[in-house]
């Protein structure tokens, strides 16, 4: 089975995430997309970061229903800070029989070479990369990166969480029923 790894801090998970998952799992070889929520992103500050509990259960109830979706709690169990390269190494070892491919924008892209072990990470698995607003996709990384043409909408999860701090309406930016949540339990204020 083929699985591609969509890593993300989803604080928190919005329409755009959901669009450019269901694109790939729907119009690629892969059976599953897997959201990965990153405890702690080793490039970004730790701020404004929601419990990772709940940034896992928006992903769920965003998902819910969907065959090919999926979230992961992998990284929860790992060293902080999380690096892709040690969850590939793990999950590798603890499903022999899948075949994991990693998917980001070309805005992470532009970045790998600050990634740990970036080059044993393009070199063993594929990388299908979504081209991002402000962002222009250039491959001089090798044959394993695969540009994708995935609609896109220029989302931010920085932006929601500001537009919810100054109380305006995030409705239509994520799903109803994480805007509930959100709401709910005045993440983010």
């Amino acid at each position: 089975m083929k699985i591609g790894l969509y890593f993300g801090s989803f604080n928190p998970i919005h329409i755009g995430h959901l669009i450019i998952a269901n694109y790939i799992a729907n119009n690629s070889d892969l059976d599953q997309v897997w959201f990965v929520v990153s405890p702690q992103n080793p490039l970004k500050t730790n701020g404004t970061l929601l419990n990772k509990y709940h940034r896992k259960y928006l992903i769920d109830i965003a998902i819910d229903g969907e065959k090919k979706l999926r979230s992961s709690i992998i990284e929860f169990s790992l060293p902080i800070p999380s690096y892709t390269i040690d969850t590939l190494t793990y999950l590798k070892e603890k499903y022999p029989d899948l075949i994991f491919s990693v998917i980001m924008g070309s805005d992470s892209l532009q970045n790998i070479t600050k990634w740990k072990n970036y080059e044993q990470l393009i070199r063993n698995y594929r990388v299908l990369v979504y081209e991002r607003p402000g962002f222009t996709m250039e491959n001089n990384l090798g044959k394993n990166i695969v540009t994708l043409k995935a609609p896109l909408l220029d989302i931010s999860s920085t932006k929601i969480r500001e537009m919810i701090k100054k109380g305006d309406s995030i409705k239509f930016l994520v799903p109803d029923v994480v805007k509930e949540e959100i709401e709910r339990n005045h993440y983010y204020k």
